[in-house]
């Protein structure tokens, strides 16, 4: 092929010499030059290099899946398979020679160092451990040793978690390396994939990834040993073993050390170790990677490069052939041997195989590579459908071409799927290349790689989408340069440092983005809260002059700040003294804490100052002394609302000037409850049940009733004590607010409890309630209720009731209690009966004999009219019936009575008994008073058992009693 004088060099060393460089410097300088590159990603590599110094008209690129084909090339860069080796190149070059003994492709290797040649020149590089083999094989070679640049040292084993920046874990399966890359993307932020099966546009998008420092680590098989030059400082292996394609067998150290030589470029010395599950590296090993000392290789594989084709059987019998040389071995059956003779064997093939022309067609058909994978028989099938077509059309059809292109023209799926489309793709990108096989090979050329364009980037987004973290990476390699990170909060709350949205800002907790690892999470954190402390205190700074209109509490107890929450209550040393908890993250430093705290509790003072103010002005009243200022502090401790049976004893104690003085801060003392009716308005209510929640130390605090409504379902399942903290007393199977009760106890005491009275329109007013709730309610206050039915008397228009005429002038008509109700739901009317807060304790000690009730006289019926009878049948149809047949109409009432005991006050634990009412029922003064009660006739006696009662004094505060004192002396 060369000249006899072509000069032929062996240039041998260890990775890192500069072989590569060399060759290409020596090819570009002459007029003509090939050189043959082991993998297709390392040819796709040196091509764009020469390109960059030649530009693309002078550079051809050629390997099994793609032909860049100017036309007229100066310099060929080629994968070793598919270099051509007509002699006609000035300069030839093969790298990697070593693979002369791969049991794979090694024959292939083998047959370019018999043959292969430059006319003027002839360079082999590879391993130092070719040297005896090519002296023996090529005695003219020459040979040059190249030193390594820097020096390689052994890091031991390193778990992943510690591998330092800019490292390469190597696996040796796809599973393998999609593991590794997934726990490096979790510990670190993300990796770059480089494999072999790799396109070469993704395989270079992958390295630009880590080139370029997004990522600082790479995760790849065995393909970067073999010529990729990358900025590594460390090579760590996951294994020690590899499949090979028929076992798993340990790798030796002559494989190790070129992939540990990747470790260190140029001058810069780099490092070597284990990880994982790999068992630490003998120490024979370790010496021979850094010594770079290995066994020399003794043995080539070798496969007969002189083939007959007269007949299939012809053409197996010399690819199986024996070498004559004792330095070559045969190699194994490779795969398309054995498509060959899987093909040769089919009965539908042997009447086209019967020509030298047909049996070298079929050999062309059987070197498609099996890219797939699928099968062996899968795969023989296809080449037998792809040799049928070429022979008996001369050509593959373009329809069944273009469909089994576009069924793989997809680019959604995940990273398996996208890698089967791309092995496929490689098997049609490969038929294309082959010349006269397709009517427009240029078109099919152009679709196929367009194909594997769009596949190679959908695969390079899926990888980088699942293994690498540009956030937390980004973050990182900020930090690692030691630049200042600030980060911007936008008005959603969140936060992005160097356009990334790492999380959101809740208040001042950082509530960073869901991370599927806690070393991830632990990693954005510290970039994220680094970047954030600027933040923190701008923002304190904004909280701490915030106007309180902006802050509220909820009713668990919680402190909010607009939507976020900013701190909880906490119980303090008194119920209206509770003490606040900020949330604040530990990052955003002691003093934010505290000023946020400060704060806090600033507006939690104020609030309780402003709705409990009457309190607050009972608290510090100097004038209250005595009995009145212990009962003052009784209430503050019960936050303004205590049942009148709780202190009924210190009620009685008190006189008329300690009441008084207490009534000057709106403490009334009703005959059920004693309240300040300005506490019982929504806004105190709600306060008063969280402050009472935090003083019982409840994990759940209940919740305040809706507004506005007077009564509601009785509470079930609540603590002791909630009712009279919500502002109701339950009776029955509802609760009464007790403001409102109050007004219905003024109603009660104008009645006959004793005799028996029945429910007034007052009353079911006040109450909002039908009789029937009406009725249950009167049950749970200790009253008798006596259902009964009577003829309902129709009003008549012309009389005017008794009651009626003698309401004074100006009464206002009787309305809904809910409507009556002011904002705040609290209704002060009095009423022209003596209220409970002019009960003398004198009066409340006595017992009250009562009237004795009165019959009711029956009204005398009217004369009744004679009415002419007419026959039922006779009527109409919707006319009714005769009054006396239908019978008079009905309606349901219930008299009242009281229900307590006589002989003393009743075990109520209910607290349901209405104080002030005597030793066993309420005070009832009978009368005409009060609408609607029982009428006595003029005449009846009245007895008693006890000596007048004495004229009770007039309370000089109380309006009301003096406006009675005065209409008594008239």
């Amino acid at each position: 092929m060369g000249g006899e004088h072509a000069r032929i060099t062996a240039l041998l060393g260890p990775t890192n010499t500069g072989k590569t460089h060399f060759a290409i410097e020596r090819m570009l300088s002459y007029p003509s030059g090939v050189i043959g590159l082991p993998l297709r990603l390392l040819a796709r590599e040196v091509y764009d290099k020469i390109v960059g110094l030649r530009g693309p008209n002078a550079v051809a690129l050629i390997t099994g899946e793609e032909r860049i084909m100017p036309p007229r090339p100066r310099f060929w860069v080629c994968t070793v398979e598919a270099m051509p080796v007509t002699g006609e190149h000035d300069f030839l070059a093969v790298d990697e020679i070593q693979l002369c003994a791969d049991a794979e492709r090694g024959h292939v290797f083998t047959d370019r160092l018999l043959h292969a040649r430059g006319r003027v020149e002839t360079i082999f590089m590879g391993a130092e451990t070719m040297r005896s083999t090519i002296s023996q094989l090529v005695p003219r070679a020459q040979f040059v040793k190249r030193e390594r640049f820097s020096h390689l040292t052994y890091a031991g084993s390193k778990k992943i978690s510690r591998m330092p920046a800019r490292s390469a874990i190597v696996g040796f399966s796809v599973e393998n390396v999609y593991a590794i890359a997934e726990l490096i993307r979790r510990q670190k932020g993300g990796c770059a994939v480089v494999m072999g099966a790799l396109s070469p546009r993704t395989r270079n998008a992958q390295v630009e990834l880590y080139q370029n420092g997004d990522v600082d680590y790479l995760v790849a098989t065995d393909a970067i040993g073999m010529g990729l030059n990358l900025d590594l400082h460390h090579v760590a292996f996951s294994a020690t073993s590899k499949f090979d394609g028929r076992r798993m067998r340990p790798l030796t150290a002559q494989e190790l050390g070129q992939i540990a030589g990747r470790a260190g470029r140029y001058q810069r010395d780099g490092s070597f170790g284990v990880t994982g599950e790999a068992s630490p590296l003998h120490e024979e090993t370790v010496e021979a990677i850094t010594e770079h000392r290995f066994e020399p290789i003794r043995k080539l594989e070798w496969r007969n490069p002189e083939l007959d084709y007269r007949t299939p059987a012809h053409l197996i019998a010399s690819l199986e052939a024996r070498p004559d040389n004792l330095l070559l071995a045969r190699a194994r059956e490779a795969d398309d041997l054995g498509a060959l003779k899987a093909l040769a064997a089919m009965p539908e093939l042997a009447p086209r195989t019967t020509s030298r022309a047909d049996t070298k067609l079929l050999w062309d058909v059987c070197r498609i590579p099996d890219f797939r994978g699928i099968s062996h028989a899968e795969h023989a099938s296809l080449l037998a459908k792809i040799f049928a077509d070429l022979h008996g059309l001369g050509r593959i059809p373009d329809d069944w071409f273009a469909r089994q292109v576009k069924r793989i023209d997809r680019t959604d799926g995940d990273i398996d799927t996208l890698s089967k489309r791309l092995a496929y793709i490689r098997t049609w990108t490969y038929v294309a290349q082959r010349k006269g096989w397709l009517d427009d090979e240029s078109h099919w050329r152009g679709a196929t790689r367009a194909v594997e364009d769009r596949l190679s980037d959908a695969l390079h987004g899926a990888l980088t989408q699942r293994f690498v973290d540009r956030r937390t990476s980004a973050l990182l390699r900020r930090l690692k340069q030691k630049e200042s990170l600030v980060a911007d909060v936008n008005d959603k709350g969140e936060v992005a440092i160097d356009g990334h949205v790492v999380g959101r800002l809740e208040g001042f907790r950082f509530r960073q983005a869901d991370t599927s690892d806690a070393g991830e999470a632990k990693t954005l954190r510290s970039a994220a809260v680094a970047a954030l402390g600027p933040q923190f205190s701008l923002l304190s700074d904004r909280f701490y002059n915030a106007p309180d209109t902006e802050l509220d509490f909820t009713e668990q107890g919680g402190l909010m700040w607009g939507e976020h929450a900013v701190g909880k209550l906490v119980k303090g040393s008194e119920a209206l003294k509770p003490q606040v908890q900020a949330f604040v993250d530990d990052e955003a430093g002691a003093e934010v804490a505290e000023k946020v705290t400060r704060r806090l509790q600033h507006f939690i003072d104020r609030k309780i100052a402003a709705l409990f103010e009457p309190l607050m002005n009972v608290q510090n009243d100097e004038a209250l002394t005595g009995l009145a200022r212990g009962f003052g502090f009784q209430l503050i401790e019960a936050l303004g609302v205590i049942p009148r049976e709780q202190v009924a004893q210190d009620v009685k104690a008190l006189d008329q000037d300690a009441r008084g003085a207490l009534r000057k801060h709106g403490v009334r003392f009703g005959q059920f409850t004693i309240f300040m009716p300005l506490l019982l308005k929504p806004a105190p209510t709600r306060l008063r049940l969280v402050l009472w929640s935090l003083a019982q130390g409840l994990q759940e605090f209940p919740e305040s009733p809706p507004p506005g409504l007077v009564t509601i379902p009785a509470p079930q399942g609540m603590p002791e004590g909630y009712a009279p903290m919500s502002g109701y007393r339950s009776a029955g199977s509802r609760a009464i607010r007790i403001d409102m009760l109050e007004r219905l106890a003024d109603q009660l005491r104008g009645q006959d409890s004793r005799g028996g009275f029945e429910a007034t329109a007052d009353m079911l007013s006040i109450t909002g309630m039908t009789l029937e709730q009406f009725a249950d309610l009167m049950g749970g206050l200790g009253y008798k209720a006596e259902k009964g039915e009577r003829a309902k008397v129709k009003p008549v228009d012309a009389v005017v009731p008794e009651a009626a005429a003698a309401a004074p002038e100006g009464d206002v008509p009787v309305m809904d209690a809910a409507e009556a109700q002011p904002e705040g739901g609290i209704i002060e009317q009095p009423t022209p009966e003596t209220s409970a807060d002019d009960i003398s304790p004198e009066a409340e000690a006595l017992p009250d004999a009562g009237e004795a009730p009165v019959a009711e006289t029956p009204a005398e019926p009217l004369p009744e009219e004679p009415v002419a009878e007419t026959p039922a049948e006779e009527l109409a149809p919707g006319t009714a019936p005769d009054a006396e047949i239908a019978g008079p109409e009905m309606e349901t009432f219930y008299t009242f009575t009281w229900g307590g005991n006589r002989g003393g006050r009743r075990n109520d634990q209910q607290g349901n008994r209405p104080k002030g009412q005597g030793k066993g029922k309420p005070r009832g003064k009978g009368g005409p008073k009060g609408k609607g009660g029982p009428r006595r006739d003029e005449g009846a006696k009245t007895f008693q058992s006890r000596p007048p009662r004495k004229e009770k004094q007039i309370d000089p505060d109380n309006p009301f009693a003096q406006a009675l004192m005065g209409l008594k002396k008239e």
